[in-house]
């Protein structure tokens, strides 16, 4: 059976900007929404008095999201075209909803920022480019929506283009990760098929252009991380010598006859076997979850992590790091958490609060404290060293939680600078 590529997507938008119904809309021109749930988006539509689908039926699924006409949680969306799957994370657009983006967009390798054409570039359009940045999204799609309502005119596009421009220039991003599109979610042009409203556009649809994206070209390059999960060790006759190390890659491909590095303990040995389940491999891409054996008597337990030798990764007992505030109870010098790096856990003490950093890319000021969906600069300082990568190089190995040691609760989200 042929491998089809999986693309993440988040959305992103202020409220009304018909992220809801251009999930809805995709999920229609995909032949993805099942018979009865088309029919109960005819009926409510017809029920309301629409002379349209209200496609944002298909997403909008919690009822006070229902009652108050916005999304307030995360939603994940799966459909599918004849040659790529895709995840949709469905983000809300409030500002006192940052957090939730922040975790919809965490494992998304695209984004699409919806901007209404009839208000065009917002602060809240600031605040989600700039998330888009700081979590080294692939690729962003900025799709002007509502076309329909300003005549389709094509002034109106190159404005908000030249506006969203100026933007890219302040952040990381270069220019051919950015992809301007003008849509109408509600009427369908340019979503799956070429609109003839807007001549004067000559780029692909939302659809096609999703679709040659290559999932390759939306990670950075990275170096291969395999941080252990379980150490297996099987109680049968035929594997009674048998110890293996299960756990997911990251960054690049290991081989059988790698040299690795053990950490904490830096010992060196060399990939003696990859196994899935009953079959083995001569090598492991990344994103898989595979059993790795080694040639020498290595002492490792779970939170170890295997790395390439002359590949290892920094250790340091106090990091810098970016985090955004998730949990109401405010973030202030000297409080403690459990800090949880992968499946590794230790104890942090906030050492420093640097700074609040502004969300449209104007600069920072200086904190005493950061509040829910606040996103500032932190020192922390650690029990024990973790072996890390700062989070622009390797996603997975530079980003964390911070838990609260009394409730459990997730306090924080960081990247490590």
């Amino acid at each position: 059976m042929e491998n089809r590529k999986l693309i993440k997507i988040a959305t992103a938008g202020s409220v009304d900007d018909g992220k809801s119904t251009l999930i809805g809309r995709l999920l229609y021109d995909t032949q993805s929404l099942t018979t009865d749930k088309l029919e109960a988006i005819e009926r409510t539509s017809r029920q309301r008095g629409f002379d349209y689908l209200d496609f944002s039926l298909a997403t909008d699924g919690l009822v006070a999201e229902r009652e108050q006409g916005i999304t307030i949680d995360v939603a994940h969306i799966y459909f599918n075209t004849d040659k790529t799957n895709f995840i949709i994370a469905d983000t809300p657009g409030h500002v006192e909803y940052t957090r939730n983006m922040v975790t919809g967009a965490s494992t998304s390798q695209v984004a699409i920022i919806l901007i209404d054409a009839r208000k065009g570039v917002i602060e809240q359009t600031y605040r989600h480019f700039f998330i888009s940045n700081l979590l080294r999204i692939g690729h962003v799609v900025v799709a002007i929506n509502k076309m329909d309502l300003v005549n389709y005119d094509e002034d109106v596009y190159l404005k908000i283009k030249s506006d969203f421009e100026a933007l890219v220039e302040k952040s990381d991003f270069e220019v051919d990760q950015i992809t301007f599109i003008p849509i109408s979610a509600l009427k369908g042009e340019n979503i799956a098929k070429k609109s003839e409203l807007m001549p004067w556009y000559v780029g692909n649809t939302l659809l096609d252009h999703l679709e040659v994206l290559e999932p390759s070209d939306l990670h950075e390059s990275a170096v291969a991380r395999f941080p252990i999960q379980y150490v297996v060790r099987p109680k049968t006759e035929a594997f009674h010598d048998f110890r293996g190390f299960a756990g997911k890659l990251y960054g690049a491909s290991l081989k059988v006859g790698d040299e690795v590095t053990v950490l904490p303990s830096f010992n060196q040995t060399k990939i003696k076997s990859i196994r899935f389940f009953d079959q083995q491999f001569d090598e492991v891409l990344p994103g898989a979850s595979v059993t790795i054996s080694l040639e020498d008597e290595v002492d490792i337990s779970r939170g170890d992590m295997l790395v390439k030798a002359g590949q290892e990764p920094h250790s340091d007992k106090q990091i810098s790091a970016t985090i955004c505030q998730v949990n109401s109870r405010p973030l202030r010098v000297g409080d403690k958490f459990t800090l949880q790096h992968g499946v590794n856990r230790v104890l942090a003490k906030v050492d420093t609060i640097d700074a609040v950093v502004k969300t449209d890319f104007s600069g920072e000021e200086p904190a005493q404290q950061l509040r829910l969906n606040d996103i500032g600069k932190v020192k922390l300082r650690l029990s024990k060293a973790i072996h890390f990568d700062p989070y622009k190089s390797n996603r997975s190995n530079g980003s964390f939680i911070l838990i609260d040691e009394g409730s459990f609760d997730t306090v924080s989200v960081g990247f490590i600078s």
